[in-house]
């Protein structure tokens, strides 16, 4: 499981940078809507300079966890972690979570004003 040539450590960096990247925004919006306030959650913007960042960070890590997944399985070794189906096709849904994820971060802010 501890592969180099799987993916994972990509689609992690990918997300955690991901949910990084929406916490300035998004993340005050989800808290409150779920009913916390409190004057803390207006500490969460302080990441706002370093969305373009996590942003960056998230992109190339999915650029790399894609080229991991998404090869021929064939490319795999046999006994692999990348040559067994269910793994492969697990990674897939991950990969591609994140990708919405990423994508959220992105437009999270331009879609805003549209909201209020």
């Amino acid at each position: 499981m501890s592969e180099p040539n799987s993916g994972r450590g990509a689609l992690v960096t990918g997300g955690l940078a991901a949910s990084l990247a929406s916490a300035c925004c998004l993340g005050p919006l989800v808290l409150v809507t779920l009913g916390f306030s409190g004057a803390w959650i207006s500490n969460l913007t302080v990441l706002e300079p370093y969305r373009p960042i996590f942003i960056g960070v998230a992109l190339v890590a999915l650029f790399f966890a894609y080229r991991r997944i998404f090869r021929s399985a064939q490319a795999c070794k046999p006994g692999e972690v990348c040559a067994i189906p269910q793994v492969r096709s697990t990674y897939k849904r991950i990969f591609w979570i994140v990708a919405v994820l990423t994508a959220v971060a992105l437009v999270y802010p331009y879609l805003l004003p549209l909201l209020y």
